[in-house]
């Protein structure tokens, strides 16, 4: 998928830098420590060439009179040798005040990313590179912490120097002041013309990376699948292009913006050459003493270098901006909408469902003590489509009463997935309405609709942790007993226990050595524990084999027991005891009633039910659509 590519133009780059700027006024105090650090050394290091340049006209007159004061020569240079000590004092407190505002930037802007990751719309991932997005999450907010620490150490301290050499001298001789200042619109133009050419090539490098992130993301996660079809030939070629585009353009970046550099110096030197000329003219004509000359000489080197150390900063200067815009684009986003105002349901009521004790009742009569019934679900006229004008699912209407189990099935790519990710708005609708005990899913919060479910994904998902901490997570805080429970209803108990660890068995890596089906049945326990009112089931027997596929059968007819169930599945041997089969294609509902009822039609579910099990059950299914 084509990344967007970055804007680059000067408006956008100081719209970016004033942004990125305004994120350390947390640590205003620290920078105006950093600026008043920066201004010591300054002062130290502009007066220092100015008491040296005085000692050598004690020298020189000391060799030409012939009456050398040695008292003040001393004293002289004692005082460059205490400037200079107390210089580098005040550059550590510089560095080190800048090097914590940095960081605590860095940190903030990490958990800035952090917290967007977790309000950024499913629609979001679906159109970006995960790789991309983890490397604006990483990369980019590493490379703006590095770049940000030299630049303000070295920006801040070479405007500084540049300002005061400047003014020091103009105070000695303001011809030598006009002869070196020639020099800088020269540097400024070539500082403009660089910047306007590399601004695009680090935009095209930090595009790239992202891009190589997203190729190498896609090529672990499939690992097992590009070796099973000998495919690595091929990824190595793919990866190769990738690292080449990559290479060309951090080559071309790194060359245009190193370019700066050379031609400063180059345009330092001949400015030394002039005021060297005409500095030795001066001193001729009685207008400047050698020391005088000398210390200007040295204030032309100070004010040289940092003109210099700027167009070296081009290069970090760029390529954090571009960082800060690829972060600040992830930043400004479209988020998930605003909650509305909670209407109908009392929100304790739903945190109430996930109580263990009052889902017990409930689990024995679906109504509360208060006649309030939970786990009904209605859809009314539903119709979305992941971009606009292609509709996924149109006009879906129907309704599940509370206990009832309802599986939705169909061919790959009918809508199944969509509708329970519409149920628990991981997207909104573009048209109709759902209701959830008779309120409207889009005036309640998405905590609180979500706390009424109970999800197992087709694709299991572990963390890093004991497994007793993955099934943990359906109920934060649950006891021993509670979790040993819902791991024995799920069939987990038993294979739990033959590992040497037992729950305490650590996983990582998504829990890959565990069987797929065994990763499944972890996340059936988690559902188990947590206990909500409404269960969804998607695909859940699509990775496990037959008999791990009857367990789970027996797990979920104990589960489902008084709750409304949502089981979403290409195996319809898990759904012909469902209370109501929906059979969707293309977006839409084409029949509806029991696995009884669907077979005497002989419609679409035949055409699915014959194609599994017609070879294997030949007697039973040509028997079955009469009964």
């Amino acid at each position: 998928m084509a990344q967007e590519e970055a804007p680059t133009g000067s408006r956008f780059r100081w719209r970016t830098a004033g942004r990125l700027l305004g994120l350390l006024r947390p640590s205003k105090w620290r920078m105006v420590g950093v600026i008043a650090a920066t201004c010591a050394f300054v002062v130290l290091n502009v007066a220092a060439p100015k008491v040296l340049g005085d000692a050598t006209d004690v020298v020189v007159a000391g060799v030409v009179g012939g009456s050398f004061n040695e008292e003040m020569l001393a004293a002289l240079l004692a005082g460059v040798s205490v400037m200079y000590l107390g210089a580098s004092v005040f550059s550590w407190i510089q560095g080190t005040l800048t090097a914590v505002a940095v960081q605590r930037l860095g940190y903030g802007l990490r958990a800035s990313v952090e917290a967007k990751l977790q309000v950024l719309p499913s629609s979001h991932f679906d159109e970006q590179h995960r790789g991309d997005v983890l490397s604006r999450a990483t990369n980019d907010v590493d490379n703006i912490a590095q770049a940000l620490n030299q630049l303000l150490n070295q920006l801040i301290m070479s405007l500084l120097m540049l300002s005061g050499a400047l003014a020091m001298m103009l105070w000695l001789s303001p011809v030598l002041a006009l002869v070196a200042l020639v020099s800088v619109p020269v540097s400024t133009l070539i500082t403009v013309l660089v910047a306007r050419k590399s601004q695009a090539h680090f935009a095209e490098q930090w595009g790239s990376t992202g891009e190589l992130h997203a190729q190498l993301e896609e090529f672990f996660t499939g690992h097992e699948v590009l070796m099973a079809f000998g495919r690595q030939d091929a990824a190595a070629a793919s990866f190769k292009d990738g690292n080449d585009k990559l290479y060309r353009a951090s080559a071309r970046a790194q060359y245009v913006s190193g370019v700066v550099q050379p031609l400063m110096v180059f345009v330092s030197n001949l400015n030394y050459i002039a005021v060297a000329v005409v500095g030795a003219l001066q001193v001729l004509a009685g207008a400047m003493t050698i020391g005088g000359l000398q210390a200007f000489i040295q204030f032309t080197r100070l004010f040289s270098q940092p003109m210099g150390q700027i167009g070296g900063m081009l290069t970090l200067m760029q390529s954090c901006l571009v960082s800060a815009g690829r972060v600040f684009e992830l930043l400004d986003a479209p988020e998930i909408p605003a909650e509305p105002g909670v209407t109908g349901a009392d929100p304790s009521a739903a945190r109430s469902v996930a109580d263990p004790a009052e889902e017990a009742a409930s689990a024995a009569d679906p109504a509360d003590t208060a006649g309030r019934v939970y786990g009904r679900v209605a859809f009314d006229q539903v119709t979305f489509g992941y971009s606009t004008g292609s509709p996924v699912v149109q006009d879906l209407s129907f309704t599940v009463e509370p206990g009832q189990t309802v599986a939705i099935v169909g061919h790959t790519g009918a809508g199944k997935t969509t509708v329970v990710n519409l149920l628990m708005r991981f997207y909104e609708l573009e048209s109709g309405r759902i209701t959830v005990d008779g309120t409207d899913i889009a005036d309640l919060s998405r905590d609180e609709l979500r706390s009424r479910f109970g999800t197992v994904l087709q694709d299991a998902w572990l963390f890093t942790g004991s497994i007793r901490d993955n099934i943990e997570y359906g109920r934060p805080g649950a006891g021993e007993a509670d979790i040993v429970a819902a791991a024995q209803a799920s069939h987990v108990d038993q294979f739990v226990r033959s590992l040497p660890g037992g729950y305490a068995t650590m996983l990582g890596n998504d829990g890959d050595s565990l069987s797929r089906g065994q990763r499944q049945l972890i996340s059936i326990a988690r559902a188990h524990l947590a206990g909500r009112s409404i269960l969804i089931l998607d695909e859940a027997t699509s990775s496990v084999d037959s008999r791990t596929e009857l367990q789970i059968r027996q797990a979920m007819q104990r589960l489902r027991h008084g709750r409304t169930s949502f089981v979403v599945a290409h195996r319809l041997s898990t759904v012909r005891d469902a209370d109501l089969i929906l059979v969707m294609d293309q977006g839409r509902i084409v029949e509806q009633g029991t696995h009884q009822q669907l077979m005497a039609k002989c419609g679409l579910y035949v055409e699915l039910y014959e194609a599994q099990f017609a070879r294997r059950e030949q007697p039973k299914s040509a028997q079955e659509p009469g009964q």
